[in-house]
């Protein structure tokens, strides 16, 4: 029965997302339940394909990642995939209408990862931070206001800003890991063998300037997704926070993180500011 498949791709959808990331899985409990599972079908999705290019060393990588693009141009067209993370994706995006160059252009930043490891120009830099997040954050945002495309097109610049802190954020923090394991260096104009404190607090500041832009699209969000979305702008907040503390040649050797004891810290303040209408 396509029911029961359904509901088992849903639950490998939410299983990706708690597994993966305790962090986005924490946040994403704020949410309303009538929107939760779609962000869990979008993470799952994105996640995949995130790990095909970052994670199956062991393996042809390019050949995985063309079969589940295949795979997704059958699901989507098809309303069904035997891949439940696909099948569970593709019913979003047409219960949303999430239009397809949004999932093109995640794609192809996505597929640069398989060879490009460097990034030379602000415009390639732009081009991929807009593939591996600002379109995330446009297709969880497709979600968060239902579908109604006039909220949408207001909120779509908050949005893009929101998603690309996000990512510019993980790039910093996973620095090491990118660097060292998978030569990539994303941050352009920036020596990364001898990463300095100015460097780094040049990278910090745009990071800032993202993050205050994204703010002011959350006060906005409808009451289904506002406490979710501000949880996860908190969290990458402290992090960013811990990595202007730590010295640029830490960052460098090692992986800057939040414990979880933290995270539930933040989660309780951020709920008491929450209900005080400290967010407005």
């Amino acid at each position: 029965m396509k029911k029961l498949f359904d509901i088992v791709s849903r639950t490998c959808s939410k299983s990706v997302t708690n597994t993966y990331s305790t962090s986005f899985s924490l946040a994403t409990k704020m949410l309303a339940p009538s929107i939760r599972q779609d962000i869990y079908n979008i993470y799952g999705f994105v996640r995949f394909a995130d790990e095909i290019v970052d994670s199956f060393h062991d393996y042809d990588k390019e050949t995985l990642f063309n079969r589940f693009e295949e795979e997704l141009h059958h699901a989507l067209q098809e309303k069904i995939s035997l891949n439940p993370i696909l099948n569970s994706f593709q019913h979003t995006v047409t219960k949303y209408n999430i239009e397809q160059h949004l999932i093109d252009s995640f794609m192809k930043s996505m597929r640069l990862d398989l060879s490009k490891t460097e990034y030379l120009t602000q415009p390639e830099y732009n081009d991929y931070i807009y593939g591996s997040a600002d379109v995330v954050g446009l297709m969880c945002l497709k979600v968060f206001v239902k579908g109604d495309v006039e909220k949408y097109e207001a909120l779509k610049d908050a949005a893009m800003h929101l998603g690309s802190a996000f990512q510019k954020v993980n790039f910093l923090r996973d620095l090491k890991e990118d660097y060292e394991n998978l030569s990539r260096t994303y941050f352009p104009n920036t020596n990364l063998e001898a990463l300095d404190e100015h460097s780094k607090q040049r990278i910090i500041e745009e990071i800032e300037e993202d993050f205050k832009k994204g703010y002011e699209g959350i006060l906005l969000l409808p009451a289904e997704a506002k406490f979710g979305v501000f949880m996860a702008y908190r969290y990458y907040k402290r992090l960013l926070k811990k990595l202007q503390k730590t010295p640029a040649i830490e960052i460098k050797n090692t992986r800057i993180r939040v414990p979880n004891y933290e995270k539930f810290g933040l989660l309780t303040r951020s709920y008491v500011k929450f209900q005080l209408k400290m967010v407005k």
